[in-house]
């Protein structure tokens, strides 16, 4: 795909929904995939929020996309981890 004919200028801060089952451990696990993909991120770049009755969380996670391939990656590593149920 040409640059150019993305709708997406790069570099740029894009947001990545991550739902899951709750898990004491799901938002640390996502952040580590994340940094393992973007240099830049950090804990204070993610939201959580629980589902009305807290069998789930979502979480947006905010990326620093510099390329399409980049974004791709992301959303590859985090759909195929064991504990994510959707990424949008």
């Amino acid at each position: 795909m040409d640059p150019k004919d993305s709708l997406i200028e790069y570099p740029s801060d894009f947001p990545i929904k991550v739902m899951g089952a709750t898990h004491a451990d799901f938002e640390a696990t996502i952040v580590e995939v994340v940094m393992q993909l973007d240099p830049t991120f950090h804990a204070g770049k993610v939201q959580s929020r629980p589902s009305a009755k807290g069998n789930y969380t979502g979480l947006t996670v905010t990326v620093r996309a510099t390329s399409r391939e980049m974004l791709d990656d992301v959303y590859r590593a985090l759909s195929s981890h064991h504990m994510v149920k959707m990424v949008l």
